[in-house]
């Protein structure tokens, strides 16, 4: 009988190695034809590690935005492949890919996209309502806990700040413990106070949690609380910054060239 584990002669094996929590290899993606056609991601390979928080930044029209969207299964790529933990993703028909999305990938957008009709909790519970599935109430506590609104469960969006409606927002997505959470610019519509909060709420899930989280943000301070910065430009990977500061960070985004589309 033949064995799946590899063996050395130094011992016993060692123990798997955990494949990323989503890795991009060779991707391509273009919008339009002909004269108008733009390239938004050309070749890019990239690795997200599990239990880190990566922010991806890059100027205007570098792609960082669809790099998020392919890799989220939002949008789909032209070649190359999109995998989230060992699930190819670029092979999946909707029925599966949507399934993907929903037990698999958690979101947080600049919008809230929280439902108005509903209270905070009934908003965090939504996606497992949905998919049929009671919430472990222990884990639950946990994420209401570390959000910090407790007091604020019963109360509907459109009475909460919009720090706090962000940090529901946060909340729904990790309540269902996904494989990894996309944040697409979580903080653009919020001051710099609520900002800070979410950023918090975001890196501590990563620490305490060991939750996964990918950002795309233009603010250097954003990208500061993450453990690795990812740069695009001209969609391709130009560089990587390991523990940023917002010095760092604003001193490489004043490398780049901003050209005159929009990402």
């Amino acid at each position: 009988m033949t064995s799946t584990a590899h063996m050395t002669s130094d011992g016993p094996p060692g123990p798997a190695v955990q494949a990323p929590a989503a890795r991009a290899a060779r991707i391509s993606k273009a919008y339009g034809r002909g004269d108008a056609r733009v390239v938004a991601l050309d070749e890019v390979s990239l690795n997200l590690e599990r239990s880190r928080f990566t922010a991806i930044m890059g100027p205007s029209g570098s792609g960082k935005s669809t790099l998020m969207h392919c890799m989220a299964g939002l949008d789909s790529v032209d070649s190359g492949e999109v995998f989230v933990g060992d699930i190819e993703v670029t092979r999946l028909d909707d029925k599966r890919l949507t399934r993907l999305r929903r037990d698999r990938i958690g979101f947080v957008f600049q919008a809230f996209n929280l439902v108005p009709t509903l209270t905070a909790l009934e908003n965090i519970t939504l996606p497992l309502d949905i998919a049929g599935r009671k919430p472990d109430q222990t884990w639950l506590d946990t994420v209401v806990d570390t959000i910090g609104l407790r007091d604020r469960l019963k109360h509907r969006p459109s009475e909460l700040s919009g720090g706090q409606q962000q940090r529901v927002a946060c909340a729904r997505a990790l309540v269902s413990r996904p494989e990894i959470i996309f944040a697409d610019e979580p903080t653009g519509n919020l001051d710099s106070r609520s900002g800070a909060e979410v950023l918090s709420f975001l890196r501590n899930s990563v620490r305490e949690m060991g939750q996964t989280v990918v950002m795309v943000t233009h603010d250097p301070v954003a990208a500061a609380y993450a453990d690795l910065v990812v740069f695009l430009a001209d969609g391709r990977v130009v560089d990587q910054i390991p523990e940023p500061t917002a010095e760092k960070v604003l001193e490489r985004m004043k490398g780049f060239e901003l050209p005159g589309v929009t990402s």
